[in-house]
C-alpha cells in the first residue's frame, strides 16, 4: 500500500527530498504560484510555519503553472519572489504538474487519497493537503481557504501521536 513516505520531491535547487524524512510530523502540501490571486496566502503559511514547525509542523510549497499560467518563472524567480516578498523559509520544491500525464506522483497520489468535491483533480493554486503524523491523508483544502483556518486542524493533527 502507498504511502507519503514512498514519494520524493526535487526542492527548487533540484535536489531530492525523500519524504520518508518527514515521518512522525505533520505535513502540509500546497501547490503554489506567484503570480495568482491566492498568492499572498504565502504570507499565512509563513506564519503557520513559525509557529508550529518546532512542533513537528513541516509545509512543502510546491510551484505549479497549469493555472492561467500563473508561475512562468524559473527556480531563481520563484526563491526570489518569495523569499523578497514573503519571507518564506518553509520547504519550496521545483516546479511540476498536479494534473495530467506530467502529473507529479505526489499529486497523483493526494488526489485519489483526497478527492475534492467535483472528483479528484486539483481545480487551482493553492490546493492543500494536510498528511498526519501517521502518513495518513487527513483533509484537502481549497484555494479559497486561508492558512489562518487551517490551525485548528494543524493542532489537532499535532497532538495526535
Amino acid at each position: 500500500m502507498t504511502q507519503i513516505y514512498d514519494f520524493s520531491i526535487n526542492s527548487l535547487q533540484v535536489k531530492p527530498i525523500a519524504l520518508s524524512k518527514y515521518k512522525g510530523k505533520v505535513i502540509l502540501v500546497v501547490n503554489t504560484a506567484s503570480e495568482c490571486g491566492f498568492t499572498p496566502q504565502y504570507q499565512g503559511l509563513q506564519k503557520l510555519h513559525e509557529q508550529y514547525s518546532d512542533n513537528g509542523l513541516v509545509i512543502i510549497g510546491v510551484p505549479c503553472n497549469q493555472f492561467g499560467q500563473q508561475e512562468p518563472g524559473d527556480a531563481k524567480v520563484i526563491y526570489e519572489g518569495c523569499l523578497v516578498n514573503y519571507g518564506v523559509d518553509f520547504v519550496m520544491t521545483e516546479k511540476v504538474d498536479v494534473n495530467g500525464g506530467e502529473c507529479h506522483p505526489l499529486f497523483a497520489y493526494l488526489r485519489i487519497a483526497l478527492p475534492g468535491l467535483f472528483g479528484n483533480k486539483i481545480k487551482w493554486n493553492f490546493t492543500k493537503f494536510l498528511i498526519g503524523r501517521d502518513g495518513k491523508p487527513l483533509y484537502r483544502f481549497a484555494p479559497i481557504t486561508k492558512p489562518e483556518k487551517l490551525e485548528k486542524f494543524i493542532k489537532l493533527a499535532l497532538d495526535s501521536v
